[in-house]
This record gives C-alpha cells, sequence and structure tokens, in this order.
C-alpha cells in the first residue's frame, strides 16, 4: 500500500487550479475540468483537488477547513512573504516550534488551511 493523494475539496474549481497550480507553483500531473478532478506534485503524492458538485451536502461539509496538509519549504519566512505579497490569506505568520522547526498557515481561496513546514 502507498500514499497517492491528498484530497482538498474546492467549490472554486478555476480559482482553486489557479491557486495550486500557479500562485504556489506546484506542477500539473493532471487535469480533467468535466470531472472535477486536478492533480499537483508535491514532490510524491500528489495534492488531489475534487470540485464538491452543487447540493453535494458531504461535500460541501468538508471545504474550507484546517486540511492537515503540511508543504516543506526551503526557506519559511521567504515562502511566507511572497505568498504574503500575491495576496494569500495567511492565518498564522511563521513561529519557531519547541521541536525545533517553524510553522505557518494559509488559506487556498476556498478557505481550505494548509500549513507550510520550514
Amino acid at each position: 500500500m502507498e500514499l497517492y493523494a491528498v484530497r482538498i475539496f474546492v467549490r472554486n474549481w478555476s480559482g482553486a487550479c489557479t491557486f495550486y497550480g500557479t500562485t504556489l507553483g506546484l506542477k500539473e500531473r493532471f487535469r480533467n475540468d468535466e470531472i472535477g478532478w486536478a492533480e499537483y506534485d508535491v514532490g510524491g503524492p500528489c495534492i488531489g483537488l475534487e470540485r464538491v458538485q452543487p447540493g453535494d451536502s458531504e461535500g460541501e461539509a468538508l471545504v474550507g477547513r484546517f486540511v492537515g496538509v503540511s508543504l516543506r519549504v526551503e526557506d519559511i519566512d521567504e515562502t511566507y512573504d511572497l505568498l504574503n505579497k500575491q495576496g494569500v490569506t495567511i492565518v498564522a505568520p511563521p513561529e519557531k516550534q519547541d521541536w525545533g522547526g517553524s510553522l505557518a498557515q494559509f488559506e487556498d481561496p476556498d478557505g481550505n488551511i494548509l500549513t507550510l513546514l520550514g
């Protein structure tokens, strides 16, 4: 068994694809607008964007929350500054953790909260 993808549920399909592909600079591995599925390379398993269909109450409950995805970056302060300048909503700026690393949190266009790890 191996991890293939971490799914992130979105309403704003085109905004989400632009955010993950352009704003975050992740390489798009696959995208199908008809079915509402896209995959973005994060150096192993991918981030899978899944479009929530109108009227899907179960899917709606999965949009706009902490998704538990941590993206490791070379320089967390530099990445934070870049995202901030691009107008990304910052939830928490970089903060040194007791275990020695730093964490910061930001939102995608649908309010899904992701973590930077530095």
